[in-house]
């Protein structure tokens, strides 16, 4: 199978990761829960791991870096954690329902919610970000690049923006994390969320949030945690505030041994590839009859995604002839990106999506454009 379907999870993971999990799994106890070997071992590593999050993200406290299960889990602890009722929020339409749906479910306990519409590209216009902003403006939460799309967000732009305003800023990391440079204090995110089986190539199941110091998010969910168990409440102190229960450590096992992949084998030489790849792809198919792509394709960086339809040929129909005929893995349908689809006018057919890993080779890319073409020909 040629599997381009990596914006939703990368399938192939460094060697070194599968054994890291396997090796945890026969050998780690539970981080803070004891003075044994095997509990000390498994904090040592939880401990690392986060500091490797924090340097990559250029952070100053490695004790800011929580570990959740997914940007999912990330977001909402961010969301429902800092707003309160009267509160107004700025978000976008490119954002996925991992924003989304927590922002309704605030919305309706009384939050206040403006949307920041795109052009028929999928690209926003930051400046409206800026006009949206209020009095009563707590936060603004947007990604920093599109999962539909592909469009890069200057979240560094919108970020300078939160901070002449005094207004908290939570970025969605899902797609970017691993792959493009992200410094939190030069880019003024008071909360970046990630997760861990994207570009980051860790195993699914991991993620986290870095919170800025000073930031105090009440807790989602709260329960053991390993320390001051007389205590009748959540303890305060991070990270332990936001991480109740056990942790995912076979699974941080592996982060940290895809966190060591990205740091010996260096982000912008991945990112560099996967935009050949990408560029590759999109040039092949771009003239093709029958064919629409979508997104902006005139900047520089962008997420290594294509998203394309072919004439009036239903998304699902034709990325279940890729994978039948073929053997390509891709995505139909809508992502989780409503409002995007709206933006699009998409919502009725969806899109497929073609996402690129630099695992991917230049014979796979050129299957899939010969792929496209001979589909297209047929709806001719």
């Amino acid at each position: 199978m040629i599997y381009l379907d990596n914006a939703a999870t990368t399938m192939h993971k460094p060697q070194c990761v599968i054994e890291a999990v396997i090796g945890a799994m026969s050998s780690m106890g539970n981080a803070g829960r004891g003075a044994n070997e095997a509990s000390l071992s498994a904090s040592r590593i939880i401990y690392d791991t986060r500091e490797k999050i924090c340097r990559l993200f250029g952070g100053t406290n490695p004790r800011q870096v929580a570990f959740t299960n997914n940007s999912t889990e990330s977001l909402n602890i961010a969301i429902k954690g800092l707003l309160n009722p009267g509160d107004h929020v700025i978000t976008t339409v490119l954002e996925h329902n991992s924003v989304l749906r927590p922002l309704y479910e605030m919305e309706k306990k009384g939050i206040k919610l403006t949307i920041i519409k795109s052009d028929h590209k999928g690209r926003l216009d930051i400046s409206q970000i800026r006009k949206a902003i209020c009095t009563e403006t707590k936060m603004i939460v947007c990604t920093n690049g599109s999962n539909l799309t592909g469009n890069y967000v200057d979240v560094g732009a919108v970020g300078k923006i939160a901070k002449e305003h005094g207004v908290l800023f939570v970025v969605d990391a899902s797609q970017t994390a691993g792959v493009f440079p992200i410094d939190v204090e030069k880019m003024n995110i008071d909360v970046l969320c990630f997760t861990g089986h994207k570009g980051l190539l860790g195993p699914q199941g991991t993620g986290g949030l870095y919170v800025r110091e000073g930031v105090v998010i009440r807790p989602l969910k709260c329960g053991g945690t390993g320390v001051q168990t007389y205590n009748k409440q959540q303890p305060e102190e991070m990270p332990t505030a936001l991480e109740a229960g056990t942790l995912n450590g076979h699974g941080i096992a592996g982060l940290h041994a895809a966190l060591e992949y990205l740091e010996e084998t260096g982000i912008d030489k991945i990112r560099a590839r996967e935009q050949e790849l990408m560029r590759k792809f999109y040039d092949g198919v771009k003239n093709i009859p029958e064919v629409t792509v979508y997104g902006d394709f005139s900047e520089k960086e962008r997420c290594p995604i294509v998203l394309l339809n072919i004439g009036d040929y239903d998304s699902g129909e034709v990325s279940d002839a890729l994978l039948t005929e073929y053997g390509i893995s891709t995505r139909p349908g809508g992502h989780c990106a409503p409002l995007m689809h709206e933006a699009l006018g998409t919502v009725e057919q969806g899109a497929v999506r073609f996402s690129f890993c630099h695992y991917n080779t230049d014979e796979e890319v050129e299957a899939a454009v010969r792929a496209v073409r001979e589909l297209a020909q047929e709806e001719e």
